[in-house]
């Protein structure tokens, strides 16, 4: 099905509204890129641009390529210029043969007509851990095979919380870490630092407490919303919580847990690197939900994804290409690498047995939660501007918690 001009300038709007998430974007064009052709060379494109040819992950691509009996052309691109890069080549008839993307970003490609289902061409997923492939799954049909996943979790300084007389285990619930963090101020070190800015990363940040809540995102304005935010505002209003999270993103919040001086930063799988070189004990739960247990956390990574061709021949070759990039052999090292959780149960396994502190990981990433899930798809950007807006709105001091999200619920549904 041709994508039509409506749909694409629509998804643009969509893509536009959509950011990097993790330490994986940033950057710029690695090389140029054009449509694959005939005679041996397909395209590829990714979020990746950290990464080069000599790296790791540009080695993987380029073995991929040459077992499928071709070249694989490799273009890297910041996270949402990749997005809107991918929609203007549909337009124009050129899209890459494979392309990696965020993984809410796969819906609005899908509602524009420029990508094909997974069973079409034959990929299996049936070993993928369903909430992960849940983030590139439409009308019960899935649209990429995921590379990984990473999320959120509480990173916490054991010197801190030891000398201000808090036993991790015992953050279990809303009260019980409001609790801790009341002890820590006393003590004279900070509570917790998280990101509230107001991009995609303040919402990324925020939907573990809005879910843990048991809050919908059709209803913003429901209680279980406003306790999620009455809760943040709370712990800025009492010092628990920096008055700057309303700038921070998530990796100026990790910096300032990495200065030694905060209890607590919620932040993701990708900062497991930088937790080593801090110069001091950490560890990580669960981010708590309100009355107990694990909160849903939102999941981040990229899908693998094949738009559509005018030359179906093609799809033989990146078939073979996807499967080689997905393969539990290619995705172990490339997890590792990307600091990302596997989407199997098997890769999972032996990621733990390499490296134990990832189990804390593996369990968050089970609870996890695509953004664009639940049948939102394309409508998640019309609801996620309105929830961080009102964030901002409610810990700068400008509008209650409630009148926020009343005003964030009016905005999504007229979005």
């Amino acid at each position: 099905m041709a994508p039509t001009r409506r749909a694409l300038l629509a998804a643009l709007a969509a893509v536009g509204t959509l950011t990097s998430l993790t330490a994986c974007g940033g950057g710029s064009d690695s090389s140029d890129s054009s449509s694959g052709s005939s005679g041996g060379t397909y395209t590829f494109w990714d979020p990746y641009p950290q990464f080069d040819a000599s790296s790791a992950w540009g080695k993987l691509v380029t073995s991929c390529g040459t077992k499928a009996g071709v070249k694989l052309k490799r273009t890297a691109y910041d996270t949402t210029d990749l997005g809107n890069k991918a929609l203007l080549a549909a337009q124009q008839g050129n899209a890459p043969d494979v392309m990696l993307v965020d993984n809410p970003v796969v819906s609005t490609l899908v509602e524009a007509g420029i990508l094909n289902r997974t069973s079409d061409l034959g990929l299996d997923t049936k070993s993928i851990q369903q909430n992960i492939i849940g983030a590139g799954t439409i009308d019960n049909a899935s649209y990429g095979v995921p590379i990984g996943a990473n999320t959120l979790a509480l990173y916490y300084n054991k010197k801190i919380l030891s000398a201000a007389g808090v036993d991790p285990a015992s953050v279990k619930d809303w009260n019980s870490l409001t609790a801790a963090l009341k002890k820590v101020k006393s003590a004279g070190k900070k509570g917790i630092t998280f990101s509230a800015i107001n991009t995609e990363e303040g919402s990324f940040q925020f939907l573990p407490w809005f879910w843990g809540a048991g809050g919908d995102l059709t209803k913003l304005d429901s209680a279980k919303g406003v306790a999620a935010l009455s809760l943040w505002k709370r712990w800025v209003d009492e010092g628990y919580a920096p008055k700057d999270v309303l700038q921070n993103t998530q990796t100026t919040s990790w910096q300032e847990f990495a200065t030694g001086d905060y209890a607590f930063s919620e932040n993701g799988t990708w900062q497991l690197g930088n937790a080593e070189k801090a110069g001091f004990d950490y560890g990580i739960i669960n981010i708590p939900a309100q009355n107990g247990g694990s909160a849903p956390v939102p999941t981040g990574g990229e899908f693998v994804t094949v738009p559509v061709q005018k030359d179906t021949g093609r799809y033989d070759v990146t078939k073979k290409i996807v499967t080689c990039l997905t393969s539990d052999a290619n995705l172990l090292p490339t997890d590792t690498t990307l600091q990302y959780v596997a989407p199997t149960a098997a890769v999972q396994a032996e990621q733990v047995k390499q490296n134990p502190k990832l189990k804390p990981w593996v369990s968050a990433v089970a609870a996890a939660r695509g953004r664009t899930s639940g049948g939102l798809g394309t409508k998640y950007p019309t609801i996620s501007q309105p929830m961080w807006t009102a964030v901002q709105a409610a810990l700068s001091g400008s509008k209650s918690p409630q009148d926020a999200l009343d005003t964030a619920q009016s905005s999504a549904q007229k979005g």
